[in-house]
């Protein structure tokens, strides 16, 4: 074996082996039109897919990010810009699609806008300006520590749909994802920002050009919707960061719009000289729900909830034929073999 087949290989390993239960969005669907997302997986590969996802080369543990000053909050650790851009309609939606999300990691799901002002592939992160357009948190607390918009994620196949305001411009624009985990929230620096961001090509015919913030300035620390017990009664939760865009229109979480992806489905990489079966934990083009990881109950096992049994990452492949995007519905080859594909 060559000296790059055992660097590949041994990326490969040690990653599956530090992954705990946390999880990453896997790709969107916008307007009907599936996009495939980042895979922690890509940066081991010789010639990296071209994807609507931001790559988060650095984000080797799928951690989370809690320093709210730093730019990592923006689009996660290390993220570099997407080259590529998912279109959909002012009034559209997009539904994001997460791998396997922990119950214990209850907290907020939120979304956001910043428009690029020209390219997106070449837009500094830190000059980003983001506007909320959906921000749900507690559902209903009755029993500790609550029913959270993570727990109807995770109800609904472990994706979140948002519509896109018809009011806003035309152009292009990130869009920023994120769950917030609460399981610690109650010391601080306990809460945990999965934030995920992906390459947005808008049309229509809205005139709105709202104002934004900068992603180091969305939280800070203390924060009430961050800084927080939710294993005690909560009076009135106040979700994080600015006042929601007075265009925003909240999304139906209903049924997802695609089908699973069969868990014996093999990825082959080709350049990265390694085969490995597809985890089915962790779905390619479509989500789905596994997780029998039961809420956590005290101050106790929710210090330890983030040492969860370690799961395994899918291995992608590398291929000049995998689609950027492709049409709900449509059977087509997402990987190097002609018996692996995926109607979606």
């Amino acid at each position: 074996m060559s000296f790059s087949k055992i660097s590949a290989l041994a990326g490969f390993l040690a990653l599956a082996s530090k992954v705990s239960a946390h999880g990453f969005a896997t790709g969107i669907v916008a307007d009907g039109v599936y996009y495939v997302g980042y895979n922690p997986n890509y940066k081991y590969m010789a010639t990296q897919p071209v994807v609507v996802g931001w790559s988060t080369p650095e984000d080797t543990d799928i951690g989370f990010v809690n320093s709210y000053a730093d730019a990592d909050i923006i689009c996660h650790k290390g993220a570099t810009n997407a080259q590529t851009s998912a279109t959909v309609k002012a009034g559209g939606t997009v539904e994001i699609q997460w791998t396997a999300w922990p119950l214990s990691h209850h907290g907020p799901v939120l979304d956001y806008l910043a428009d690029c002002g020209g390219d997106c592939k070449t837009v500094d992160k830190t000059k980003l300006k983001f506007f909320k357009i959906d921000g749900v948190g507690l559902n209903d607390d009755t029993t500790l520590p609550g029913n959270w918009a993570s727990d109807t994620l995770i109800a609904n196949n472990n994706s979140w749909t948002v519509t896109i305001p018809s009011t806003i411009s035309p152009g292009n624009y990130v869009l920023r994802h994120e769950i917030i985990a609460l399981h610690a929230a109650e010391q601080a620096n306990g809460a945990q920002n999965y934030p995920q961001c992906f390459n947005l090509e808008v049309t229509g015919s809205g005139t709105d050009s709202p104002t934004g913030t900068l992603g180091t300035a969305l939280y800070t620390a203390t924060d009430p919707g961050i800084l927080v017990d939710i294993y005690a009664t909560i009076a009135s939760y106040v979700v994080p960061g600015p006042a929601l865009y007075s265009g925003a229109v909240s999304a139906s979480q209903g049924a997802v719009s695609t089908t699973g992806v069969a868990s014996s489905l093999m990825a082959s990489s080709t350049n990265a000289g390694v085969t490995s079966t597809l985890a089915s934990s962790v779905p390619t083009a479509a989500p789905y729900s596994n997780s029998t990881t039961a809420a956590v109950s005290s101050a106790k096992t929710r210090k330890s909830a983030c040492k969860a049994k370690t799961t395994s990452v899918a291995v992608l492949p590398n291929t000049s034929s995998l689609p950027a995007a492709v049409n709900v519905g449509e059977s087509t080859s997402l990987f190097t073999t002609s018996a692996d594909s995926v109607t979606i």
